[in-house]
């Protein structure tokens, strides 16, 4: 049997059609990404391939966008072209959030700061510190990746941070950071650097306001919970 491309479909059944007729919104996630990986492989559609693929990543299409060409090229049927395809797909959404979250540039609550910072930290593999650098209005001058490390922590010099704080004449930072294993909470270590931050802050009157931790869709606010 050969691959089954979307044409081959009947008409009722082809995603491209039913968003150029009913509207994108009417469909499903797989019916999306078959519309990008075009042709399925033999005895297998399109769509059933991207089934397959949402299946692996639990149905979660944050999951998925952590994914490289590499591994989802892995997958038969996919190929490194619509790994590609799928990759860049998944990075214009992400930036699409990134761009919604800094129009609100004012940081009011501990959710616009994690609007910000989500797209950078919620999908990668490995934790990264960032740093939100606010004038006295609480409002964004910029934001400045501090550290990169493994799975399990990245290494933070306060000197670094005061440095990126000066230089950006902020009055005040949020600091915040990924746990890629979907845990939120705080580790003993992140409380002992948002401490010492926090102090050393005093000091330089730059006010650490908020140290968020995000953890996929999830999120620990120091702030919220009176941890800061």
């Amino acid at each position: 049997m050969e691959n089954l491309s979307i044409k081959a479909w009947a008409e009722a059944e082809r995603p491209r059609e039913k968003l150029m007729n009913v509207g994108r919104h009417t469909l499903t996630d797989s019916e999306l990404i078959a519309i990008l990986l075009r042709t399925g492989a033999k005895q297998i559609t399109a769509v059933e391939l991207a089934r397959k693929l949402l299946a692996q990543c639990n149905n979660d299409l944050t999951e998925m966008s952590r994914l490289s060409v590499k591994e989802l090229a892995k997958e038969k049927g996919m190929g490194e072209v619509k790994a590609i395809t799928l990759v860049a797909a998944l990075e214009l959404g992400r930036r699409r959030r990134e761009a919604e979250a800094m129009r609100k540039e004012k940081i009011t609550t501990s959710q616009d700061a994690v609007n910000i910072m989500q797209p950078h930290l919620a999908d990668l593999i490995h934790e990264e510190f960032w740093l939100l650098l606010l004038n006295r209005a609480h409002i964004v001058i910029n934001k400045k990746k501090v550290s990169s490390g493994g799975v399990s922590g990245t290494v933070v010099d306060p000197k670094m941070v005061f440095k990126l704080a000066i230089e950006n004449n902020a009055s005040s930072i949020i600091l915040c950071h990924n746990h890629p294993s979907g845990n939120n909470k705080p580790s003993d270590a992140d409380i002992s650097l948002t401490r010492k931050l926090k102090e050393a802050g005093n000091l330089l009157e730059i006010t650490v306001i908020d140290h968020v931790i995000i953890a996929g869709a999830s999120f620990y606010s120091f702030a919220d919970e009176g941890m800061i």
